[in-house]
């Protein structure tokens, strides 16, 4: 079941600059959790050091916040599309 990710501007570099990139994943975990293998370091900039998404990444799978579906355990279909965004913060 490929799903597109979305991957911000800041964690493009790891990406080799790529803009979207396709994972094959039951749930947004095991999304995280292969995108690390095809692109290392990403699991670093998306999860804490308890395995959480870190507060000030809001990851959405069509275009719902995970906080509010089922967190990583959120299931992926043919066809979703994950979002990451990274938190805005200004003054």
């Amino acid at each position: 079941m490929p799903t597109k990710v979305r991957i911000p501007t800041p964690l493009r570099q790891l990406t080799g600059g790529e803009e979207v990139v396709t994972v094959t994943a039951a749930n947004v975990g095991a999304a995280i959790a292969e995108m690390q293998i095809k692109f290392p370091g990403i699991k670093d900039r998306l999860l804490d050091d308890k395995g959480e998404v870190r507060r000030f990444v809001n990851v959405y799978v069509n275009e719902e916040d995970i906080r509010f579906l089922e967190n990583q355990a959120t299931p992926l279909k043919d066809g979703d599309e994950i979002s990451i965004i990274p938190a805005i913060a200004g003054g």
